[in-house]
């Protein structure tokens, strides 16, 4: 039987915008925040706070910001790309943060945003999102492919050549999950690009507490690995949420906690195609999340095929 500690949850997400976040997320591309995602608001709650207990240390310069609490922390940063050079970017952006996380007392990457404008541009491995992976892995360390944190990739509309990162660092090793309805993405095939998409399905966190917490990568209509439903949004949102709905399963098995979609503390909806708001809010509706956490965004899905992804924060229980 396990035995769970009565600690409080050391991390939470909420909507109401009191008390000082360790990260509050806002949305639109109106702003050189580096901790603003650029993708326009849609529908839904407009802010999204992440609290970590108390904040230690805060700052913000040239291009980085960053907060400090004992548990998590969080730095979020800006690159600006040098004639439309996507991969030299992100090489730059990623050796930043290791520069900036590694030294810290929260030295173990958890969970990371990744956003940029035009991803799927140009043709097989010149299409800037796979030029985007080859910049991070010949930036990265060894540590962060031991395994890869949680992450989202989405293009953004806007016109700025630019790479922005917002990550979750935090003192201890999350536990990664994979979805057993797909393939690993670090082991997608040579199909997909010269080098795989460093991310992993999911982070378990807190798993010592009572209330521990399951962070969901980026997750879209992919079975196996290979793409589901294309030309039919609706089928490929209910699709994610069936792979949203293996990862929760996942989280159960690692923390002999439950994580189900009522205790959803925020969900993500990333839109291609803002004409699909009514169909989203239909789909979620009959899904069992509670629509007053779900927001949508604008956003392009890294596989220029699908035109939907998900991505969420579960409280277990």
């Amino acid at each position: 039987m396990t035995v769970h500690s009565a600690t409080a949850a050391r991390l939470h997400v909420d909507h109401d915008g009191n008390g000082e976040p360790l990260i509050r997320f806002e949305f639109g591309s109106a702003s050189t925040d580096p901790r603003r995602v650029p993708c326009d608001h849609l529908a839904g709650p407009s802010t999204e706070s992440w609290y970590a207990g108390e904040i230690n240390e805060r700052a913000d310069t040239c291009g980085a910001a960053w907060a400090h609490g004992e548990h998590y922390a969080c730095c979020a940063l800006t690159v600006d790309e040098v004639d439309g050079d996507i991969e030299g970017a992100a090489a730059n952006a990623y050796q930043r943060l290791l520069t900036c996380v590694r030294p810290s007392a929260h030295p173990y990457l958890i969970r990371i945003w990744n956003y940029f404008g035009a991803i799927n541009q140009g043709d097989d491995d010149q299409e800037r999102y796979r030029r985007f992976c080859v910049g991070r892995a010949r930036a990265v360390d060894g540590l962060f492919n031991d395994p890869p944190p949680a992450a989202t990739a989405i293009g953004t509309g806007t016109d700025v050549a630019r790479v922005q990162l917002i990550a979750l660092c935090a003192r201890a090793p999350a536990t990664a999950l994979e979805n057993p309805r797909q393939t690993p993405a670090w082991r997608y095939p040579r199909d997909y690009g010269p080098v795989p998409p460093g991310f992993s399905r999911g982070a378990l966190l807190d798993s010592d507490t009572s209330e521990p917490r399951l962070l969901v990568s980026g997750t879209a209509s992919i079975v196996g690995h290979v793409s589901q439903h294309v030309g039919d949004a609706a089928a490929q949102l209910r699709e994610s949420l069936a792979n949203l709905a293996a990862l929760l399963d996942e989280g159960q098995r690692h923390s002999a906690r439950r994580f189900e979609f009522a205790n959803c503390e925020t969900l993500r909806v990333y839109l291609r195609e803002p004409d699909d708001i009514a169909m989203a809010r239909a789909v979620i509706a009959g899904s069992g999340l509670p629509a007053e956490r779900v927001l949508y965004l604008r956003g392009d899905v890294c596989r220029r095929e699908l035109d939907v992804e998900v991505e969420g924060v579960f409280g277990g229980r």
